[in-house]
C-alpha cells in the first residue's frame, strides 16, 4: 500500500508551489489530481496535456518530486436534470478517462450523480424512502431511465479504455452507500467500482471492514478521511443533518483529520480489511477539518496512516 494526496486542499497554489509544499511530507508517494467539476482543475492544464509532448513534461516533473499519480478526480454530476450541467459534467468525465488512459493513469474518480425524480424535473432528488408510493416509482425511474444508460455507456468508454471507474458513494447522489454502489456495477459492468471514503458511510452507520468484505473486488481507490459524531446532537435530531458544514457544534457530525474521528486502531481495521479484500493500492488523504491548521491536520493525518499501512507484502504463513 501507498500512501497519497487529494490535491484539492492546495487549490490556492501553483503545482510548484505545491509540490514545494509537499516536501514537508516525504510519506506521500501518490497524488490524486482534479480535473475539473468539484475538485477544480488547479494543477493541471487540460489543454496541454492533450499532446503527448505536454503529458511527458507533466510526468517528469511529477517524477522529479518522486510523486506518481494514483487517479485523476473529475466529482460532478453528468446526469443533472439541467441539460448543460450533464452535458458539461459529462464531458469533464469522458476528457477525464481519456486523459488517463493515455498517461497510464489507471483509475478515474467521479461521482455516480443523481437525476430528478422525473423528466420534468429542473433539480435533482436524492430519494431517501419507499413511501409515499411515488417515491418508489421516482427511484425506479432514475435508475431505469437515467442512471444505468448512463453508466452502461460511460462504463463502455472507461472498459475500451484501460480505465476503471471508481465512483465516491456519496449521500445526496443515487449511489451513497455499497448496496447502490454494487447494483449500479452489477447492471453497467465491472469498470465501474467504488472510491472508498469512510467518511461517507460511518455517520450513515455503516461498519467499514464489513462494507469492505461486501465490495471486495469492486474497490478501485481509496480514500482516507475521517468523522466525528457528535452523539448529543446525533441523540436529538439524528444523523440526517442539513446545516453549514461551518456550524461544527451544532451538526451531528463534522469531518475531521484522520484519527480525530476514529482511533489508530480503527483505522488498523480499516487496512487489515482492505488487504484481507485484495487492495493493495493507496490511501489518498482528503483533509478537510475546520479545526486545525493545513499542516497540523494533514501532518497529524500523515503520521497515522504511516503507522498503520501495510507497505511489504505479506509473508507465507510457516506456521499454518
Amino acid at each position: 500500500m501507498k500512501l497519497g494526496l487529494f490535491t484539492p486542499l492546495y487549490n490556492e497554489l501553483s503545482l510548484e508551489a505545491m509540490l514545494d509544499e509537499l516536501k514537508r511530507y516525504p510519506q506521500i508517494e501518490m497524488l490524486e489530481i482534479g480535473t475539473g467539476g468539484w475538485p477544480g482543475a488547479a494543477h493541471l492544464d487540460l489543454e496541454s496535456l492533450q499532446r503527448e509532448a505536454g503529458r511527458s513534461a507533466y510526468r517528469q516533473r511529477l517524477a522529479e518530486s518522486g510523486l506518481g499519480i494514483s487517479a485523476f478526480s473529475c466529482h460532478g454530476n453528468p446526469v443533472h436534470p439541467d441539460v448543460a450541467i450533464a452535458q458539461r459534467d459529462d464531458a469533464t468525465l469522458r476528457r477525464t478517462i481519456e486523459l488517463a488512459a493515455a498517461m497510464g493513469v489507471p483509475t478515474v474518480v467521479a461521482f455516480s450523480g443523481c437525476p430528478g425524480g422525473g423528466p420534468d424535473d429542473r433539480t435533482p432528488n436524492w430519494i431517501t424512502a419507499a413511501w409515499p408510493p411515488e417515491f418508489a416509482a421516482m427511484l425506479e425511474w432514475q435508475w431505469t431511465e437515467r442512471l444505468v444508460p448512463y453508466w452502461r455507456s460511460v462504463a463502455q468508454l472507461a472498459a475500451d479504455s484501460g480505465v476503471r471507474l471508481a465512483l465516491e458513494a456519496h449521500p445526496g447522489f443515487s449511489v451513497y452507500n455499497p448496496e447502490t454502489l454494487l447494483r449500479l456495477r452489477n447492471l453497467a459492468g465491472d469498470a465501474i467500482g467504488i472510491n472508498l471514503d469512510p467518511s461517507h458511510l460511518w455517520w450513515q452507520g455503516i461498519d467499514i471492514p464489513a462494507a469492505i468484505r461486501e465490495l471486495g473486488p469492486a474497490i478501485h481507490h481509496v480514500h482516507a478521511k475521517d468523522v466525528a459524531l457528535d452523539f448529543a446532537n446525533c441523540s436529538r435530531n439524528g444523523v440526517l443533518d442539513t446545516k453549514s458544514y461551518r456550524e461544527m457544534s451544532a451538526r451531528s457530525w463534522s469531518f475531521r483529520s484522520v484519527g480525530w474521528g476514529h482511533d489508530e486502531q480503527e483505522w488498523k481495521r480499516i487496512v487489515s480489511a482492505l488487504r484481507l479484500a485484495g487492495y493493495d493500492g493507496v490511501l489518498s488523504i482528503e483533509h478537510e477539518d475546520a479545526l486545525a491548521s493545513t499542516h497540523e491536520g494533514l501532518s497529524s493525518a500523515v503520521a497515522m496512516l504511516s503507522r498503520v499501512l501495510l507497505r511489504q507484502p505479506p509473508v507465507e504463513a510457516w506456521w499454518a
